[in-house]
């Protein structure tokens, strides 16, 4: 298995995205704190690592984590609005830390729509900056876009558009909005989608990347939306494969641990022939509908065979796979009892073991409390709902420098 980790960098952003489901914490990082979560991915015997925030290139000791976890053997990526990545001295000493791909985020390449979405005018530009930048650095660049309910139309758009002005984006990621954290949970109604919204523009746009040769995922969204293209569902490689994922999260949640990848399923679905390897409706915020879904009928084994010779795949050894073998390990996972859950956690994950999780001091609530004020009057000239808490921060020191 090439299990990859995360690692919250940062908790704040230059951006002001309606559905960011992870908001300014009073929790930050040094560069010890976040070389003992580099050594706690290296020791649970993890591929890499993804650098990932609020907005990571904020950090001004980047780098030297990103040289801090290749020193460590983990292949190391970032995930960026590519405000910062633009500047190309600093792109360049990213890539010469060791950052092996930089995900760069793009919603839409309409700017009004872009504008709306990031909060800040110029961010479009900025991207397609950073998708040079990094090229040029040695970077390998992927495009992430989070689909929501202002962009659903025009997914494919967004590729040919991107794949014409920067030819180089060998990859596409597409996260459907998640409903349930930040800023997301108390916006739903102006930015969750409806599954039909996109299910069109996200089958055009996968089938202009399979027919140009480019590589794909698609996450939080159920098999039945794009039965074509099943081989490419987060969930389903994961479930198919037996990997876990590790998430050090910069605020309370601390360190949690998937290996659970099932969410939300309809009456129909236990008639699906993909069932077994559905993650099904991604629903933690009761924002979608269940009576979206419905059953398929197509051969499980072509899909689970793609997964399992993926010769891109740093777990697969495509000449050794043996269906047969691997139903057998499927139906025992899948008969495994679930562990119990935390209470204050979603269902399908469950509390790591990992250690401490950055700092909380004096200071830093400080800047919590000053971010959370500036947020709340940008909110309001945005029109987007801040997300819940208080303006002032409620929590004491935890851990101190």
């Amino acid at each position: 298995m090439a299990n990859i980790g995360y690692l919250q960098v940062v908790r704040h952003c230059n951006h002001f995205c309606g559905f960011c489901s992870n908001p300014t914490s009073p929790y930050e990082h040094t560069l010890e704190t976040m070389k003992v979560l580099v050594d706690d991915l290296v020791g649970r015997g993890y591929f890499g690592v993804v650098l990932t925030g609020g907005e990571p290139t904020l950090h001004p000791q980047l780098p030297d984590i990103a040289r801090y976890a290749s020193e460590q053997g983990l292949h190391v990526r970032m995930i960026t609005n590519g405000w910062k990545l633009g500047d190309r001295s600093f792109a360049r000493a990213l890539g010469e830390a060791g950052l092996s791909i930089a995900h760069v985020s793009i919603y839409s390449v309409r700017t009004a729509i872009e504008h709306k979405l990031r909060g800040i005018e110029g961010t479009l530009e900025r991207a397609f900056a950073s998708l040079e930048a990094a090229h040029e650095a040695g970077i390998e660049i992927n495009v992430n876009c989070v689909i929501n309910k202002l962009n659903a139309d025009h997914l494919d758009e967004n590729v040919r558009v991107i794949v014409e002005r920067a030819p180089w984006v060998r990859h596409f990621v597409w996260n459907n909005l998640d409903p349930s954290m930040g800023r997301a949970e108390v916006n739903q109604a102006e930015l969750t989608p409806r599954l039909g919204d996109f299910e069109l523009s996200l089958h055009r746009a996968l089938a202009f990347l399979e027919k140009s040769g480019r590589t794909y995922r698609v996450e939080r969204v159920p098999l039945c939306y794009m039965t074509d293209f099943s081989h490419a569902s987060t969930e389903t490689r994961k479930i198919v494969k037996g990997e876990e994922r590790v998430v050090h999260f910069l605020d309370d949640k601390q360190t949690v641990r998937q290996t659970d990848w099932e969410h939300v399923y309809a009456e129909g679905c236990t008639s699906c022939s993909l069932r077994s390897i559905c993650g099904g409706l991604f629903d933690r915020g009761n924002a979608y509908d269940p009576g979206e879904l419905a059953p398929v009928f197509v051969p499980l084994e072509p899909i689970v065979r793609r997964v399992m010779t993926d010769g891109e795949d740093p777990a697969i050894t495509p000449s050794n796979f043996d269906y047969a073998a691997w139903q057998r390990a499927h139906e025992a996972r899948r008969a495994f009892p679930r562990r119990s859950r935390d209470a204050d956690l979603p269902p399908q994950v469950e509390r790591g073991d990992g250690p401490a999780v950055g700092l909380v001091t004096e200071e830093s609530l400080k800047r919590f409390g000053a971010k959370r004020r500036a947020e709340a009057k940008l909110a309001e000239r945005l029109g987007v709902t801040q997300e819940k808490g208080t303006l002032e921060p409620s929590v004491t020191p935890r851990r101190e420098s």
